[in-house]
This record gives C-alpha cells, sequence and structure tokens, in this order.
C-alpha cells in the first residue's frame, strides 16, 4: 500500500492498482453533559446579570434565539477543558427547539462539573434539567 499527498491536501492511497481518495477532516471530541437553562437575574449570576464571564453584553430583550450559552469551568480552557469563549458548540438532545448551534460566552458556578447553560428571558418560562445531552465543538474553517 503507497499513500501520498496531493496538491489540494487530499491524501490518496493505492491498493493493489486501485485508487481510493480519503478526505482528512478534523474531528472534535463529543462531551455528554447536563443541560440546564439560566437567565440574566441576580439570583442567577452576580451583581452585574447583563455581563458575561467574556464581556460581552446581554441585551434587554434577550432570549433563547440568541444561542448564547455557559459552560462549567472543567469544560473550559482557563482550567484545562477544551472549550473556549467564543467557541462555536452543536448540542443535540434537549429538544428539536433548543438544539443547535451556541456561542460560549459564560462560565458558571464553579461547583457544577460537566454542565451547560442555555441563555432564556424569564418570559420564556423554561424549565430545563437534562442529562445526556451531547457537546461538540463546531470546527472553525
Amino acid at each position: 500500500m503507497r499513500a501520498f499527498i496531493a496538491s489540494r491536501g487530499v491524501r490518496h492511497t493505492a491498493l493493489m492498482g486501485a485508487a481510493k481518495t480519503k478526505k482528512k477532516m478534523a474531528r472534535s471530541l463529543t462531551y455528554t453533559v447536563t443541560a440546564t437553562v439560566y437567565e440574566a437575574v441576580p439570583s442567577q449570576t452576580d451583581s452585574e446579570p447583563f455581563v458575561t464571564a467574556d464581556n460581552s453584553h446581554i441585551k434587554r430583550h434577550y432570549g433563547t434565539k440568541k444561542r448564547w450559552m455557559a459552560l462549567s469551568r472543567d469544560l473550559l480552557k482557563p482550567w484545562g477543558g477544551q472549550f473556549d469563549y467564543g467557541d462555536k458548540v452543536r448540542v443535540r438532545g434537549i429538544s428539536p427547539e433548543l438544539d443547535g448551534v451556541y456561542t460560549v460566552h459564560d462560565t458558571m458556578n464553579r461547583r457544577h462539573r460537566h454542565c451547560m447553560d442555555i441563555l432564556a428571558h424569564p418570559s420564556e418560562k423554561l424549565d430545563i434539567f437534562t442529562k445526556g445531552v451531547k457537546i461538540q465543538k463546531v470546527a472553525q474553517l
């Protein structure tokens, strides 16, 4: 078996006269977490509920359509994890309406491990506690 790299970064492998093509793809790890919802209110955040850990400002009329999330510290790079603020994260396993791609903007309280929080407005009246949710970093192009 012989392998060579073509000019476009595609790996070609010749095996007994037959040519096969394999594209190299970066795969990111999938994590299983518990998903919950938080609101930008002092009782669930801190004294500045409209300022996230990455210093982003939450507008007064925010909601789940904004697709912002917080992760537990064990998943964030400053504490040894794989995710960083600003990363796009694919979420699967909450519900068809809430599954999708979110942006990491905030950090959860230090007592939480392998958890994620979705930012929601109080008027949405969401109460979510879902175990077994899958998250995966979306590859940046």
